[in-house]
């Protein structure tokens, strides 16, 4: 994967933060791979066996009432299925932003990743959690890392890490995603944020 990478390091010369459930990876300024350029990762795991997370800015062309009508109405505008990532692309992974004031620990069906979010059990009925559930958005595939790997990236400059906002996950179609996050940083990033996402037609 590595030989997709810029090779101009904005991140390098940046303090790090470890990365942990319900925080995000800004992919670098100019990453050519197809799958992450320009991508912003939702991490839903971060472990010695591995990372999962899914990719919150890439939307497919597919209604969620073609594939999950059950979970439509509680589904976030667009009301669309989101790519997650390369691996298993037929795997469903959910993401909800909870209401205000919900106890979190009283859903089974939640597990918590940070602020109001929390990863989704698409088996449990939506009955059972729409009363707690400001927006939900589905993920098909996701983004995964090896043991290690997704550390050396980090340290080569590849992605920098941040804090989610319940936002991030249910932001509408017309919104950049990764602009706004990178927006939202500390300076020089801000200067960065309407970098293209294919510098040769730029």
């Amino acid at each position: 994967m590595a030989e997709y990478f810029y090779a101009d390091r904005l991140f390098n010369a940046l303090e790090r933060s470890e990365p942990e459930a319900g925080s995000l990876l800004v992919a670098a300024p100019g990453m050519l791979s197809d799958a992450f350029a320009r991508t912003v990762v939702l991490v839903l795991g971060h472990s010695a066996v591995g990372t999962l997370g899914v990719v919150l800015n890439r939307r497919s062309e597919v209604a969620v009432q073609n594939v999950l009508p059950e979970w439509e109405s509680l589904t976030a505008a667009p009301r669309a299925l989101y790519i997650g990532g390369p691996v298993r692309p037929q795997a469903g992974v959910a993401v909800g932003v909870t209401k205000n004031g919900v106890a979190i620990e009283d859903y089974p069906q939640f597990t918590r990743l940070a602020n109001r979010l929390v990863h989704l059990d698409l088996h449990a009925h939506p009955l059972e959690v729409e009363d707690a559930l400001e927006g939900v958005r589905i993920f098909v595939g996701t983004a995964q890392w090896e043991p290690g790997q997704l550390d050396g990236e980090i340290e080569r400059g590849d992605w920098f890490v941040a804090p989610a906002l319940p936002s991030d996950v249910v932001a509408p179609a017309a919104v950049d995603l990764w602009g706004d996050v990178m927006r939202r940083q500390a300076m020089p990033l801000p200067l960065f944020s309407t970098f293209p996402a294919d510098i040769q037609d730029s």
